[in-house]
């Protein structure tokens, strides 16, 4: 019973942050942005090589049903990859720290987060998202399906 109930809030409390930020209408630009970030900045693009020899982050998938997936994504320092979410999404952050983004053919914007920040991305959007920092970054994504 106790199991049911912790479903039902989580999904319900992903319902709800998804709904309140579409209902607000925040848009993603060429980076997320997060109610917290404390300032970005911009570096040069990651060559493709690099990329390659990068250690993937760790994914956990915490829900998946018929309208949401709710993914856990942990990255260690240096940690990243280049990928497609396939729907539209909101991330909050759990841990203070840095993630480095680059939408296909645009400049890496490095942005500082505070836990509890939260962003949204469009669905199909190519990019590369990074931990430049020297700590852990956790991350859990809502994605609407």
């Amino acid at each position: 019973m106790t199991q049911g109930r912790s479903y039902v809030a989580g999904l319900l409390t992903g319902v709800v942050v998804t709904g309140a930020i579409g209902f607000v209408g925040l848009r993603a630009t060429a980076a997320p942005r997060a109610a917290n970030a404390a300032e970005t900045t911009q570096a040069a693009p990651i060559a493709a090589a690099a990329q390659d020899a990068m250690p993937k982050p760790a994914v956990k998938v915490l829900l998946e049903n018929a309208q949401v997936r709710v993914r856990e994504v942990t990255f260690a320092p240096g940690s990243g990859d280049t990928h497609t979410h396939p729907w539209a999404h909101v991330g909050v952050i759990l841990t203070k720290g840095q993630l480095a983004f680059a939408d296909a053919g645009k400049p890496e914007e490095v942005v500082n987060f505070e836990a509890g920040s939260v962003g949204f991305r469009e669905a199909k959007v190519t990019h590369l998202a990074r931990n430049p920092g020297k700590t852990p970054m956790k991350v859990i994504e809502v994605e609407v399906k």
